[in-house]
């Protein structure tokens, strides 16, 4: 990564973590959709760079919103582990074109990315909302919770990439 990227990264970093902890975390539709927007960092973090890297920022970030969350390392846990399994998402919605690093999130075709994105929200909140409630019995409400925030995350999340991309 150059400069540039460093310093864009590292302010998305931020800006996210607080607009997650002061804004997002409070607002609670109906009891069960939750918006988490944090989790854009992960998915537009550069396809080419570094994987360790990667789950190291992630673990942070997860890190950062338990604390201002008070959670106990759910966000952490859910935010490792889809920068953990983010190639196998790529290489399932990108196909070849992930495999020889020609894709750029913003020039992928819709369908593309609409798949990429709903993988990746909805494993983050089953993730989370599994160690959150940590009660098969209440698997119902594991799975409402998982849906309804994910399709309203996935909704902010494709409306935040489109309002920040670049016009070519």
């Amino acid at each position: 990564m150059q400069n540039s990227d460093i310093i864009t990264n590292l302010f998305r970093f931020v800006a996210l973590v607080l607009l997650q902890a002061l804004l997002l975390n409070h607002i609670n539709f109906l009891g069960y959709i939750n918006p988490y927007l944090y989790i854009i960092f992960i998915l537009v973090f550069p396809f080419d760079g570094n994987k360790s890297l990667l789950i190291f920022l992630s673990f942070l970030l997860g890190l950062s919103i338990d604390i201002f969350s008070d959670s106990g390392g759910v966000h952490a846990a859910a935010s490792v582990f889809i920068a953990y399994i983010r190639p196998l998402a790529l290489k399932f919605s990108f196909g070849v074109s992930y495999e020889y690093n020609m894709i750029k999130l913003n020039k992928a075709p819709v369908t593309e990315r609409i798949v990429y994105i709903t993988i990746m929200v909805l494993l983050h909140h089953f993730i989370l909302f599994i160690f959150e409630i940590f009660s098969l019995q209440h698997i119902l409400l594991i799975l409402k919770s998982t849906l309804f925030s994910g399709v309203f995350s996935t909704i902010l999340i494709l409306c935040t990439l489109l309002l920040f991309s670049r016009k070519n």
